[in-house]
C-alpha cells in the first residue's frame, strides 16, 4: 500500500505575513484619496454659474459692435471714389497700425474663453 504525505512546496510562509496589512493600507489610502477628490469636485461645481451665456447671442453682439465701429470709422473721412486711400495720405505721415485680434490681457468677454477672439 502506498502512503502519500502532503508536503509544503510553497516556500517559507512566514515571510508573507505583511501582505494583509499592506493591502488594508492601500485600500484605506485609496478611500481617503477618493473622498478628497469628491470634495474638491463638489467645490468646483458649486462655483460654476447657473447658466452660461448663449454663444450665438454673444457672437451677434460682437458683430453689431464691429459694424458700429466700422460705421463710425467710415464717417470720419471718405476718400474720393476711384482714389486709393493710401495714396491720398499726407507724405511722410506715419501709417496706421494694422488692427489684429490679439490682445495683451485675457479677454473675459468672449463666450468660449478664447483670448485671441475680440
Amino acid at each position: 500500500m502506498d502512503i502519500f504525505v502532503a508536503v509544503n512546496n510553497f516556500g517559507d510562509t512566514r515571510s508573507g505575513g505583511l501582505a494583509g496589512p499592506m493591502g488594508l493600507f492601500v485600500i484605506v489610502l485609496m478611500s481617503i484619496a477618493t473622498v478628497l477628490l469628491i470634495r474638491n469636485m463638489n467645490k468646483r461645481l458649486r462655483r460654476l454659474p447657473d447658466s452660461f451665456p448663449d454663444v450665438r447671442q454673444t457672437q451677434r453682439e460682437a458683430e453689431i459692435a464691429r459694424l458700429n465701429a466700422d460705421l463710425e470709422r467710415s464717417d470720419v473721412g471718405e476718400p474720393v471714389e476711384g482714389s486709393d486711400a493710401s495714396r491720398s495720405a499726407v507724405p511722410g505721415a506715419p501709417a496706421d497700425d494694422e488692427v489684429t485680434g490679439d490682445t495683451t490681457q485675457r479677454d473675459s468677454g468672449s463666450a468660449d474663453g478664447d483670448a485671441r477672439r475680440v
